[in-house]
């Protein structure tokens, strides 16, 4: 689903009316968050995918690229890490 770059007001959503409606929840996350709601207080935030990559800068770990439902290769480049890694001493 494409988005069009508007945003909305945002949406609160009761837990019971989030699980009543989680389809709608889904579709209103795609224009901003969707927070829900616990005894009146809120408790989680609802996010699409893209929004969340954002937030966290883009990078995926290990454990979520594995996680992927439908993903039969990961491509994994781990950073370097300088002075972790010496050449043994065979002198």
């Amino acid at each position: 689903m494409a988005k069009s770059g508007r945003r909305t007001a945002i949406i609160t959503l009761s837990s019971r009316d989030f699980n009543q409606h989680a389809s709608e929840a889904k579709k209103a996350a795609d224009n901003g968050p969707v927070f829900i709601t616990d005894r009146g207080r809120p408790a989680h935030v609802l996010l699409s995918i893209e929004d969340y990559r954002k937030l966290v800068g883009g990078r995926v770990t290990l454990a979520e690229a594995v996680a992927q439902p439908g993903v039969a290769d990961v491509d994994f480049d781990p950073p370097r890490v300088a002075g972790l890694h010496r050449p043994p001493d065979l002198s």
